[in-house]
């Protein structure tokens, strides 16, 4: 049984839609379907690949759950306005604790209920069915890139800008370039000199330099401020990648980087591409891209170069 009482977020948007969403197997009317999107059905933070369409089924103008209902098995709840289980894969309880299905567009969270928002051409749609003990709220993950950098929020492209403690170096060139050539025009800058509300941003820097950014320094919180399972020790000079439980998993020292994304109320989320160091930033900027990234919250990159999963699950 899902765990209603302790998602107060969830229910909000389940209940306050149910009226909304009596139809939701539907789209929202005829019309043109949305070309170019994508749908991902993951488990455990990504971690544990369900199900992937490149080209799923779609009719008239759908909806997120309408997407979902059209292409996978689906049970709801509150009247058509949370999921309950997608192929017989339900919430409840692993292990003891709370899991339940989130959905991300582009790679940012949900706002509203999935039966209320609207496909838009070239959305990748992402369910993922994870342990939410330590938060509910992971407002922005790094799985779907190039996404939100290409299509942006809503049907509506953003502005995107890197932001670079070393401006010209290595890593900031290697970041503005895997942008371009995913057809992403980014402007460059100078970390700290600060951007508008919806600006994509990008910054690009060891971690005692990002961590001085407002949105990306919610990382030193932890999951239940930023979303992002891994946290740098109070130096910058250790990296520690978390589990699902907010445990420690994996310490990384010098020459580890970390990916990852997060946002602040109704901003556009912040990418950090960081490190212990210039190297870790480096290796860091190497993992910037699809290949790496795909249905990762983020992305802990170790010394030796290989690419971790933040967080880390474990039974």
């Amino acid at each position: 049984m899902i765990a209603e009482r302790s998602r107060p977020l969830a229910i909000r948007l389940a209940i306050g839609l149910a009226a909304a969403s009596s139809l939701a197997g539907c789209g929202l009317g005829a019309g043109r379907a949305p070309t170019a999107i994508q749908l991902t059905v993951t488990r455990d933070f990504g971690t544990a690949p369900l199900r992937s369409w490149r080209a799923p089924h779609a009719r008239g103008e759908e909806t997120v759950m309408s997407l979902l209902m059209r292409n996978a098995s689906v049970s709801t709840r509150y009247g058509g306005g949370f999921v309950e289980s997608i192929d017989g894969v339900s919430g409840g309880q692993q292990g003891g604790r709370p899991v339940d299905w989130f959905y991300y567009v582009n790679g940012i969270e949900a706002s509203k209920g999935a039966a209320s928002t609207k496909l838009h051409a070239g959305d990748h749609i992402w369910w993922d069915r994870h342990d939410w003990s330590q938060t509910d709220h992971v407002p922005a993950v790094v799985g779907s890139f190039p996404e939100p950098f290409l299509n942006g929020v809503g049907g509506k492209r953003l502005p995107v800008r890197v932001e670079c403690a070393l401006v010209g170096g290595y890593a900031c060139r290697a970041v503005t370039e895997r942008l371009h050539a995913a057809g992403v025009p980014a402007a460059l800058a100078a970390a700290g000199t600060g951007a508008a509300p919806q600006t994509l941003r990008v910054v690009v820097g060891p971690w005692s330099a990002a961590a001085g950014d407002p949105t990306a320094g919610a990382i030193k919180r932890g999951p239940s401020a930023s979303g992002v399972y891994a946290r740098f020790s109070p130096n910058g000079r250790t990296l520690i990648v978390l589990d699902q439980s907010g445990r420690p998993a994996r310490t990384l020292g010098a020459g580890a980087g970390l990916i990852a994304a997060t946002a602040i109320a109704e901003s556009a989320p912040v990418w950090v591409v960081t490190g212990t160091d210039s190297s870790g930033v480096e290796r860091a900027a190497r993992s910037f891209s699809g290949a790496v990234l795909a249905d990762r919250f983020a992305v802990a990159v170790a010394p030796s170069g290989r690419a971790l999963a933040a967080p880390q699950v474990t039974p």
